[in-house]
């Protein structure tokens, strides 16, 4: 595609505005958000999943997973406990903030920026 950047830059433009909505209804970042979702979802099964697992389904680097992970605790949305296997790995999960936090997400919508919609 010829201009792939031209589109990419409008792709951009409209995940912010996306962010910007985010912030403004729910006081958390899209990553934040992405982060609660994701624990609510692939967390239901074991409860909890560890920082390379969310790295890994996020497509985050290690050191922007930390980060996201650092501010949704500093904010009581999850807790970390150590692996019982592995006394290295930590694990992640929901708190009652956190799960209360993704109910708002969910049941309070926020205005999906029209170049968005035409990708969903």
């Amino acid at each position: 595609m010829n201009d792939s950047i031209c589109l990419m830059k409008d792709v951009l433009k409209a995940f912010n505005e996306f962010e910007k909505s985010l912030l403004k209804v729910h006081s958390l970042s899209l990553n934040e958000a992405m982060l609660l979702c994701m624990l609510g979802e692939y967390g239901k099964g074991k409860g909890h999943l560890s920082a390379s697992e969310i790295a890994e389904i996020t497509g985050f680097t290690a050191s922007h997973t930390s980060k996201v992970l650092r501010s949704a605790e500093s904010r009581n949305w999850i807790s970390r406990s150590l692996c019982d296997q592995d006394r290295r790995k930590m694990h992640f999960e929901l708190t009652p903030a956190g799960l209360n936090k993704l109910k708002q997400l969910k049941g309070t919508p926020v205005e999906v920026p029209e170049l968005l919609k035409k990708l969903l």
